[in-house]
This record gives C-alpha cells, sequence and structure tokens, in this order.
C-alpha cells in the first residue's frame, strides 16, 4: 500500500465512523457527548483573589441581566455577599456591552481595579491584550494605554504604592502614571531580537517565564530581563491553508546542542533612566537566569543562575546601583536541579526558604541572607510537592505533600524553627488531590478535593482545623450524571517488574467486566520526567478512557521511573542520560507482569498510545517490544532527540557530545526495524513544540527500511492539536477507529 493510499483510506474510514456509538442509550459515553456537547463539564468557580488580608475574598459572576460578569465580595466568615463592581459598571464610552473579564488584579488599597480582556495568545497562553482601569470611588472606566495597538499589552500590574501601572508593549516597558495619565517609556531597545520584559519560546516553555519585569517595594525601580536571541537558529513553521501563498512564522528555537538567548537582567528608573545591568558570571547564552525578585529591600534583587547543564543553581544578590553580585547558596546535583518556585523571605529579609532535593528528598530549607547557615525545615524520608504559605506570626510553614501515597496530596504544616514535626491537616477521609489557596493570614482557605471517582469540591475552610465553613461548588450535577454511566472507577494497583522496583499503575476495566474472558489492553503512557498519569484525582473524570472501557476494552497505565512521582530523588533522578531506555524497559517489564498476573489480559491484543513524550514512548515500545505491543498511536512524538529544545534535553541527557550513545539509543527512529504491529502516527503541521519535523524523519525512515503504517496531519495545529471546528472530535474519532479497526475489542 502506497503511503498516498494509507493516508486516504484512513481519512475516508474515519469519517464514516464519525457516527459510531451514537446518543441516546442511558449510561453510554459517546464522543460526540464528550468532546462536542461538553456534556460532562465541571462546574468552576473564580478566579478568586483573597482581600482585607483575608477577611474577605473577590470573584467573578454572572450578572442577573446576562451580560457580562458582576466582581462579588464575599466575607470569609460569614459569607455575605456584595456586588462591589458590577459589570454595567465596565461599560467603555459609545458601547453597550460591558468588557470580557478574562483576569483581574487589585491595587494595593482595593480601590482600583485593573482588568485584563481582548486577549489573544502568544504560544501556549493568551497574555497579550488590552487593560482597563476602573476606579471604585470614582466611578470612572478608563483604557490604559490607550494609544497602543488593539491587543498589544502585556503583564499590567500595579506598583506598589498604587500610583503607577507598568506594562510590556512591543518588546518594551512603559509606565504610566494613574494620576496625570502620563506615560513614559522606560527601554527603547526592543526589536525582533531584543525582548525586554518578557521571554522567547524556550525560557517561556521550559522555564515557565512569561512575566518578565518585577517592581521594586518602594515603587522607585523596575527590574527586568532583556534577552537577545540574535544568533539563535530560525525554525520556520508554514501555514499552507490560511492564504493562497504559504505564510511562514520564524521562531528563535534553541535545539539540542545550540545556542540560546543571551540573557541578563537590568534595573531602571521607574521614571525613566539609565539601566544598571547585573554583573552575573559566565556566559550569557550557556547560563539560564531562571528566576529573578527583590530580595525583601528595594537596593538589592536576589536570581537564581542555573549553567547549561542544569546541575547547579546558584543563588545570587545583586545590588542595583552598581550591578555586583554575590553567590549566596548553590543547590547542585550529579543529574539536574530544579528552579525553586517556593522562596520566601523570612524575618525582615534574614532568611529565606528554598527547596532542594540535596539530602535525597524534596525538602524545604530555611537560609540565611549570607548562605552561612541551613536549616532542614522537613526532615524526613518523604517529598515536600509545594511550599503553600508561610505565617511567620503563628511560626508555621504551610505545604503539600503526600509521604505514604504518591499518587495523592495533602496539605501539611510544620514550624517555622525547624522543631518538631509536620502535621498533616487533611482529614483522612479526604483521600486524593487537595489542592489549597491559603489566604494571607493563613485562617482561611479555598480548599478543592477530587479523587479519581469524585468531581472537584470546592470549600472555603478555617485553618488550622480543616472546618469547612461554606460549599462553594458540589458539582451535585456532574456527579450525578457520571455516577449514572455504565463505567466502572479506576482501580489502582501496584506491579513489581524485579530488581526491587515496584511501579504504580491503575486499570479500568470494561462495565460488562467477566473474569473468565480475554480483553485487550491499551496502555496510555507518558513515562518522561515533566509528569506523572498515575494521579488519583478526577482530571475531567478521564472519559475518553472510560469511553474505550465501554467498548470492550481494558485501559491501564504505568508510571515508570523517572517520572514526575513523589518517590524521591533517586526514583526520579535514575533516569538520567538515557530518556527512552530506562523507561521503555519499566514499560515493557510492567506489561509483560501484567499479562503473566492477570489471566484476564489476553497477550495478542496490546495496545499502546501517548502524547508528545507519551507519543516517544509509544513509538519506542512499538520499535523495541514488538513481542508485546501489537497496536500503538503516537501523537506530536519527538522521533529524534535532537531535533527537540535545548533547555529541556540537556536538562535529562546532558550534552549530544557528550551522551552521544544515550540520544541515539534513546530516539525511537533508531529502533524502526523492530516495528512489526500496527503503527499510526499523528502531528499538527503547525507545532511549535515538537515540530511535524520529528514526522517527516519518522516517515522517512519508516519508508526506507520498508515499514507499513498510517499517519494523519492536521494543518496548522499546534502541540494540542484542538485548533479549528471538530478538530478534538476529529482527532479521538480517528483514534478510535484506528483501535476498532487493529485491536479488535471485547472478551473472549
Amino acid at each position: 500500500m502506497t503511503m498516498k493510499k494509507t493516508i486516504r483510506s484512513l481519512i475516508i474510514v474515519s469519517l464514516l465512523f464519525i457516527t459510531v456509538c451514537t446518543a441516546g442509550q442511558e449510561g453510554i459515553l459517546t464522543l460526540e457527548d464528550i468532546f462536542t456537547k461538553g456534556v460532562y463539564r465541571s462546574e468552576y468557580f473564580g478566579p478568586a483573589r483573597w482581600i482585607d488580608a483575608g477577611a474577605g475574598y473577590t470573584t467573578l459572576e454572572r450578572s442577573a441581566d446576562g451580560k457580562g460578569r458582576d466582581i462579588v465580595r464575599y466575607d470569609s466568615k460569614t459569607g455575605a455577599r456584595s456586588v462591589i463592581v458590577a459589570a454595567s459598571d465596565l461599560i467603555p464610552a459609545g458601547t453597550e456591552e460591558p468588557l470580557l473579564i478574562d483576569d483581574y488584579s487589585w491595587s494595593p488599597d482595593n480601590t482600583m481595579l485593573l482588568v485584563f480582556t481582548n486577549t489573544s495568545r502568544v504560544w501556549r497562553y493568551n497574555t497579550r491584550g488590552d487593560y482597563w482601569l476602573f476606579n471604585t470611588l470614582t466611578g470612572k472606566l478608563v483604557q490604559l494605554g490607550a494609544e497602543m495597538a488593539p491587543s498589544s499589552m502585556m503583564f499590567a500590574k500595579f506598583s506598589p504604592d498604587g500610583t503607577k501601572v507598568a506594562y510590556v508593549c512591543s518588546r518594551n516597558i512603559f509606565v504610566e502614571d494613574l494620576l496625570s495619565s502620563e506615560t513614559k517609556q522606560l527601554t527603547f531597545d526592543g526589536s525582533d531580537k531584543i525582548i525586554n520584559g518578557t521571554f522567547d519560546w524556550v525560557y517561556e516553555e521550559e522555564l515557565d517565564c512569561r512575566d518578565g519585569f518585577r517592581w521594586s517595594p518602594d515603587s522607585k525601580h523596575i527590574a527586568y530581563w532583556q534577552l537577545d536571541t540574535d544568533g539563535t537558529d530560525l525554525f520556520y513553521l508554514i501555514n499552507n491553508t490560511d492564504s493562497i501563498y504559504p505564510k511562514i512564522t520564524a521562531i528563535p528555537y534553541p535545539k539540542v546542542g545550540r545556542p540560546g538567548s543571551a540573557a541578563r537582567i537590568g534595573v531602571i528608573p521607574s521614571g525613566g533612566g539609565e539601566t544598571v545591568w547585573m554583573k552575573t558570571e559566565g556566559d550569557k547564552r550557556d547560563n539560564y537566569l531562571a528566576r529573578m525578585e527583590f530580595a525583601a529591600s528595594s537596593d538589592q534583587i536576589v536570581i537564581q543562575q542555573i549553567n547549561r547543564l542544569q546541575n547547579n543553581n546558584k543563588v545570587v544578590i545583586a545590588d542595583i546601583a552598581d550591578g555586583e553580585v554575590s553567590a549566596v547558596f548553590t543547590d547542585s546535583d550529579e543529574a539536574w536541579v530544579n528552579v525553586c518556585d517556593d522562596m520566601i523571605w523570612l524575618e525582615n529579609g534574614n532568611w529565606f526558604t528554598f527547596m532542594s532535593e540535596r539530602g535525597g528528598w524534596r525538602q524545604l530549607y530555611k537560609v540565611s541572607r549570607d548562605g552561612t547557615m541551613v536549616i532542614n525545615l522537613t526532615p524526613g524520608e518523604y517529598d515536600i510537592i509545594s511550599l503553600i504559605s508561610v505565617n511567620e506570626k503563628s511560626g508555621y510553614l504551610y505545604f503539600t505533600a503526600s509521604p505514604d501515597d504518591p499518587t495523592a496530596r495533602y496539605l501539611y504544616r510544620v514550624r517555622l524553627d525547624g522543631k518538631g514535626k509536620a502535621e498533616r491537616l487533611t482529614p483522612s477521609d479526604m483521600t486524593g488531590h487537595n489542592s489549597y489557596q491559603i489566604s494571607p493570614d493563613t485562617r482561611y482557605a479555598l480548599h478543592t478535593y477530587s479523587s479519581a471517582a469524585v468531581p472537584n469540591r470546592i470549600n472555603i475552610i478555617s485553618l488550622p482545623d480543616h472546618k469547612t465553613i461554606r460549599q462553594l461548588v458540589d458539582n451535585e450535577s456532574l456527579t450525578k450524571s457520571y455516577s449514572a454511566l455504565r463505567i466502572r472507577p479506576k482501580e489502582f494497583f501496584t506491579v513489581d517488574i524485579g530488581e526491587g522496583v515496584s511501579l504504580h499503575c491503575w486499570m479500568i476495566r470494561p462495565f460488562d467486566f467477566d473474569p473468565a474472558k480475554k480483553y485487550p489492553v491499551i496502555f496510555h503512557v507518558y513515562g518522561e520526567p515533566a509528569g506523572s498519569t498515575v494521579q488519583n484525582s478526577f482530571g475531567g473524570g478521564d472519559l475518553w478512557h472510560q469511553f474505550l472501557a465501554q467498548q470492550g476494552y481494558i485501559v491501564m497505565s504505568v508510571d515508570n521511573r523517572g517520572t514526575a512521582m513523589f518517590r524521591g530523588r533517586e526514583w526520579r533522578k535514575c533516569i538520567y542520560g538515557q530518556i527512552g531506555i530506562m523507561a521503555t524497559h519499566d514499560q515493557a517489564k510492567a506489561a509483560q507482569e501484567i499479562i503473566e498476573t492477570y489471566s484476564f489480559v489476553d497477550p495478542e491484543r496490546i495496545g499502546i498510545w501517548g502524547w508528545s513524550g507519551g507519543g516517544s514512548m509509544t513509538l519506542n515500545c512499538m520499535f523495541r517490544y514488538p513481542q508485546i505491543y501489537s497496536t500503538g498511536i503516537a501523537i506530536a512524538f519527538v522521533s529524534n532527540q535532537k531535533f527537540y529544545d535545548s533547555i529541556y534535553q540537556e536538562r535529562y541527557m546532558g550534552l549530544p557530545d557528550s551522551n552521544a550513545d544515550g540520544y541515539r539509543d534513546g530516539s525511537p527512529v533508531t529502533h524502526v526495524a523492530g516495528l512489526k504491529g500496527n503503527l499510526l502516527l499523528i502531528h499538527g503541521s503547525g507545532d511549535d513544540n515538537v515540530h511535524y519535523q520529528n514526522m517527516e524523519y519518522l516517515v522517512n525512515e519508516l519508508i526506507r527500511q520498508n515499514k507499513i503504517f498510517s499517519m494523519i496531519e492536521y494543518p496548522n495545529r499546534s502541540h494540542g492539536i484542538y485548533e479549528g471546528p471538530n478538530t478534538t472530535r476529529h482527532l479521538y474519532e480517528t483514534m478510535f477507529w484506528y483501535l476498532k479497526k487493529n485491536l479488535p475489542a471485547g472478551g473472549r
């Protein structure tokens, strides 16, 4: 079968199966209900903002006339409700409709509201748009940066004294005086290559950097990142469908081993003037300035500087007057280190908190400002997931962890003086995922609870007793509709793959499961350090996998070594230098053990599918263990690890010159010769993250080795393959068609 015929037959037959499993049968899932009608959507709440130090909070609610949303204040204790900004207050002069609020923030004195609206997407998120200022005392609504192009402003935020707002536009930083409405441009060199106050593609994707400037506490200065992309190779995305000639977009994208942007941090007076550049050491292209904040002072900033190998995170304090820096703390590891997002200044800036795996577990430390003293605040053989809040007055810090079950999340607190043991606050009957948005005074929290079988429930609770004050979201309707489905709950279990290694797994069986029969199994895989698939949270109910189970498949997932499970440093970092190698071995060993353990598993019908890193893992499993996996679907995959970005791939694999064997052996394209089963490849041609190049490179090798496969391209879709009408449903219909065709469902 030629490639053209393969694609044509795939698309035609896919369309024929669009109507499979029509709605109307009680308790039966359909892809139309899931992906088109949104029948099983969850209730939501927020975004919420604590106000008055936690005495109240604000949130968005649909206005009585259905036009726009009101900003409503609730008293944390009593629940007393008051509309403090009505949608009707947010109607610009000369228009009839209120602003669509995408996000909002309050001035320090809570008298002025900053509304983010008319937003547009930059890479993955809507970070560009318009900003409007509403004065609750005067009722006046004005647009900030009115002279700027529509939907062009980014990251607007109040100065700490509430007199100004700073923002980024056209890669330059501006400050607008709220009393005089005068706008002052602070930087002037922003261009296609010079980026001020925001970031390039790879910093945003891999270091989670977007908002690139900070106000000093006294409002007199602004510290900001500047990136110079000159010298970074350009990757070209081609759009063939929006006009009669292709449109080409060039993105500075550093691939493995290639030069990245040169980064530096400067401080400029908020009234305008010269920038003082911080004198960080080393090559600006071979070091990442991953985090920066004012260091509990208006005179100094703190920077986390990570080397290119990402095995050394140096915390430096820089003087804004002359740019001189001094190193105060270094976090290092033989594998890699993580950026610390849990740095909070304590005791008038004399100490700061820092998360590190230096002791073998992810733990919170208290570090003196000069770095001479380091105290472990959470000793013990368990991982801290995240620092939530600190209350110096009461002497406690609050964090999430799950010492006994890495599939769950619970709230704990521990004393700031390093004495005493961690105290669990989440009640014992809330097994699953618990997340918290704690008020500044730590007296209250917005608590979200879910499990694999329980949709999100959001309450406001008191702390530390964790008593429910008021329920905000119960998801009763979703709970009823979900409970009425003819489905079985996820079953969590572990599998021993030998040599003392036990892996966490889950399984969904068909509703009419008969243990005397043998069923096909579809493994859902991710397997890379960036995520974990085996978690006891609702996650939308995992309806796609429940749908497959209703069709007669058993669906399973396994978290191999190296995934982002909180099982200690060794668990996560033992895969250093061998991405796609050890994990593939673990997945195959687990699959084989499951086949031998469960008599109802049909060894002749084993499938696997995954997205992104999971797509790469699917390919590695299909190519290297064809005796186990007969059918695979790989979506948006990396076929050659040298094609992915420098920060991610080098973090886990080192540099290609020093780990040539690892890069070769971990890349699926190396093992194409082993393909024996049915393989479907899916990719978006507009993927700015994992480029369509990966698809074409693999296809060429499959053709060269005369391997038969199927493929589908989604034109101009990004890594999530969701843009355009009906895209998501079509993708899952295609997957379902392919599975039904090549991996027959049902017990035998």
